[in-house]
This record gives structure tokens, sequence and C-alpha cells, in this order.
């Protein structure tokens, strides 16, 4: 098996939430909390929280999830089209920037609310999903509950709707916003770094995949002539 990226994250996450399992020290030195943002400059938190989970079934939701569909985005933006040798570097990009953009909504609203704490690698795992939904938004996608595939693009639809929703609601423990803003900065992230370092019309492949009744054309782009 090739040790990729995807592969090296899944290990460090598994260690440190098997870890803070069995260790509160670990949960309380590496969980996003706000006001230890804000009153002793721990800017960490924005990116340590996506390494613990609160519970076994947190973890290993997560890491399907981001093994599923990490490996399958390395190869995506390592494609020639795409973002070829830098690839992985990209992908890297990627999975921390997201970590810290899906806190960012939750950092501003709860600064100062000693109450409110997070963790899990629900936001970057988000992101990861949808970077692969604007490049193969056919992409089938299947939960345990439901034993019929969902193409990507309808669960696309449905999961920034109802993140959204259950998140100006309010209530309960999972923390729909992270969910939202990881997805959103997941499309983001692919549309801008595509159109500004690749030679792929993102905006046509969408179009040509999306219409496509088979799951994955290959992706097609100009390659540069040489002298």
């Amino acid at each position: 098996m090739q040790l990729t990226i995807t592969l090296v994250i899944i290990g460090i996450t598994c260690l440190l939430s098997i870890n803070g399992l069995s260790n509160q020290k670990t949960i309380d030195d590496l969980i996003f909390y706000p006001p230890a943002i804000s009153r002793r400059r721990q800017y960490y938190r924005f990116i340590s929280h996506g390494f613990i989970h609160a519970d076994a079934f947190h973890l290993i939701f997560n890491m399907i999830a981001l093994y599923s569909f990490g490996g399958l985005l390395e190869k995506l933006f390592s494609h020639p089209c795409v973002f070829g040798g830098k690839g992985r570097l990209f992908f890297l990009l990627l999975y921390f920037i997201t970590l810290i953009i899906a806190s960012l909504p939750d950092y501003l609203r709860y600064r100062d609310a000693t109450y409110f704490r997070s963790l899990g690698a629900s936001g970057a795992v988000s992101g990861v999903i949808f970077a692969v939904l604007v490049l193969y938004p056919q992409t089938p996608i299947r939960f345990f509950f439901i034993p019929i595939d969902i193409p990507g693009f309808i669960f696309g639809f449905l999961y920034l709707g109802i993140s959204a929703y259950l998140d100006r609601r309010g209530g309960g423990n999972i923390n729909h916003s992270a969910h939202f803003w990881g997805a959103a900065f997941g499309i983001v992230f692919t549309l801008v770094c595509t159109q500004l370092f690749t030679n792929l019309d993102v905006y046509g492949n969408f179009v040509q995949q999306f219409k496509s009744m088979d799951m994955m054309l290959p992706l097609e782009c100009e390659v540069p002539m040489g002298d």
C-alpha cells in the first residue's frame, strides 16, 4: 500500500484521538476553546482540535470518510490537468486551511464564551469531500443506513442546506457550523486554485461531469506545448 498524505493524517489523528479518550489532559491541551485563543494566544488550537475526537464512533466515522475521499482527492489534485507534482502540497493546504476557516465563525461568535468547546476533523473532512465534488459531482456517496448510492451533487445540496438550518436552530452536540463552512471552503479553494494555477476548465468540466451518465469522465485540459 502506497503511503499517502491521507494515511499519514489518519495515523496521527488516530494516535492522538485514542490517547485523548483515556487522557483528559490531551483533550484539554488540544481542543478548540475560543477563550484560550483570544486571551492566551493559543492559535494552534485552530488546527490541533482536528486531531482529537469525542469518542470512538466520532473518530471512526470521520476517518472512514477521510480515507474514502482523501486518497481520491490526492490523485485528482496530482492529475496533470490539475496541480500535477504539487498535488500533495495543495491537498495539505486544503486540509489545514479548512480546519482554520471552518472554526473562524465559532471563534468570532464564542471568543469569550467559557462554555464553548469543539473537537474533531469534520470541518476539514467536509472540505475534502466537497473538493472532490467540484471535480466529480457525480461521485456516489453511501451512508450506513441507506443501502443505495446518492449522487454527490444531490448529497452536497442537502448537506449544505441541512447544516445551515441546524446551525441556525442551535442545540445538540454536533458542530454544524464547522461542517457548513468546511464544505463551503472546500468548494471555494478548489475553484480558485484551479482557476489560478491550472489549465483545467473547472466550470466546463463540472457541467460535462454533471451531464454524464458515467460517474467519472477523464479530466481534460490544454497542455502547454514546448518550444
